[in-house]
């Protein structure tokens, strides 16, 4: 594992709990926690699929990102106590949390975590780096998180895996504990349909990514989970979507 506790005042800003003085003490530390990680067999061609990605995603990702930058503050400024982040990335959210948060995040790629563990000396709270796989989370306690955020991860992850994630979802909430996702869907509007069908082959071999997920159905089938709001944040493609798990 790796913490860090990053206090939000610029002036002040060192490691309560431990001091990482260089990238390379950060990589050795993310190295470390690869060691007998829990993957599901099935998933072992994606976390490949990511620790290549990793290394150009923040390029890639770019054209797309100069959008989601404006979302990000309200998605996560609000949010307090202890947060898990399934399938951090390369940790562009971190600098949005407040700096009260005790964030945990998790990702299936080792080498998304290398990235994520360097943008994490701009973070103003404490993080918490787990290599894990989301729909497995042997590394997470149960019952300990006040929320759950999700930015684009059901998207990628295979129609087959989402129940068994949505059931890690609930298993480390609270009761009472909330959850945010937001994923891409495919557009009933045709000129944009034909869009994402023409990027879609793209998507798919680079991020893993496809836009016929049936992850609301899941949410709305799961016994533990209900959904509060769900709203699109451009077109009908971008879906946002809050609930609460229950008890």
């Amino acid at each position: 594992m790796i913490f860090y506790e990053l206090p939000g005042r610029k002036d002040h800003c060192r490691s309560a709990v431990r001091q990482l003085h260089s990238a390379a003490d950060i990589l050795e530390h993310v190295q470390y926690i690869n060691e007998g990680v829990p993957v599901r067999e099935e998933n072992l061609s994606l976390r490949a699929k990511y620790n290549i990605t990793a290394l150009f995603y923040d390029i890639l990702d770019y054209p797309w990102e100069r959008r989601y930058r404006q979302w990000r503050p309200w998605l996560l400024g609000d949010l307090r106590g202890r947060v898990l982040e399934a399938g951090v990335g390369t940790g562009r959210n971190f600098r949005h949390y407040h700096e009260s948060v005790e964030l945990t995040g998790v990702d299936l790629s080792e080498v998304m975590l290398r990235k994520a563990a360097k943008k994490a000396s701009k973070a103003g709270c404490r993080i918490e780096l787990l290599h894990d796989d989301a729909s497995v989370m042997r590394q997470v306690e149960s019952n300990r998180y006040d929320w759950i955020i999700s930015t684009f991860l059901c998207c990628v992850m295979p129609d087959e895996f989402q129940p068994a994630a949505l059931e890690q979802f609930s298993r480390v909430l609270k009761p009472g504990g909330r959850f945010r996702l937001l994923e891409m869907v495919y557009s009933k509007n045709s000129k944009i349909r034909r869009r994402q069908e023409f990027f879609a082959p793209f998507v798919e071999k680079v991020y893993g990514a496809r836009f016929d997920r049936k992850t609301l159905q899941y949410i709305e089938e799961s016994a533990e989970l209900d959904i509060t709001s769900r709203r699109f944040l451009k077109d009908d493609v971008y879906l946002f979507v809050e609930g609460v798990r229950k008890g």
